[in-house]
């Protein structure tokens, strides 16, 4: 076997193809990234200022929230990890966005926001973040987000808060849809 074709293997075994497709390539089969759900929540204070949390282990901020685990439902994914992040069960609701969003280097994604509900600075005070994962949790304007994280989640949460209805997302963006006669 192959050392390319022993690491492919052992990447299978290891990591539980999530990475890798496992199998030959060249027979059916070829090497992709594996899709990764993940789900977040869009929390909002009375004056429809967003929640956003600050991860310590990378730069900028984001919706509390991450990825979906194996047999896991998107929004079972979005309270549980509201629930290890804030410590705190609070309401996780209707879904607000999903959005198909693949990436060059991390493979295909599929995201989903979820509502939760509305919350005050008292709310804020009362969690118990989990601080190997997070450093602070703050609320801010929607016309802020473009300047604390990455663009395509800034347009994604944005649409979001912006909109009460479930919308769905490719690369960030509302996809026309096309009624057929």
């Amino acid at each position: 076997m192959s050392p390319n074709r022993q690491i492919a293997e052992l990447r299978c075994r290891y990591l539980g193809a999530r990475t890798v497709e496992c199998g030959t390539p060249g027979r059916g089969r070829r090497a992709s990234a594996a899709r990764r759900p993940g789900a977040g929540v869009l929390f909002r204070d009375d004056t429809g200022r967003v929640l956003l949390v600050k991860p310590t282990y990378k730069d900028g901020w984001e919706i509390p929230g991450g990825y979906v685990e194996k047999g896991e439902s998107p929004r079972a994914a979005a309270i549980r990890e509201v629930s290890e992040e804030l410590g705190a069960h609070l309401d996780v609701t209707d879904l607000l966005v999903s959005d198909w969003a693949p990436h060059p280097a991390e493979g295909d994604k599929l995201l989903f926001i979820f509502r939760g509900g509305t919350l005050a600075q008292e709310d804020l005070d009362r969690f118990d973040l989990d601080h190997r994962e997070l450093s602070e949790a703050q609320f801010f304007r929607v016309e802020e987000l473009a300047g604390l994280m990455p663009e395509r989640l800034a347009r994604r949460v944005s649409h979001a808060a912006r909109h009460d209805t479930a919308t769905y997302l490719e690369h960030d963006r509302p996809v026309p849809t096309r009624h057929s006669k």
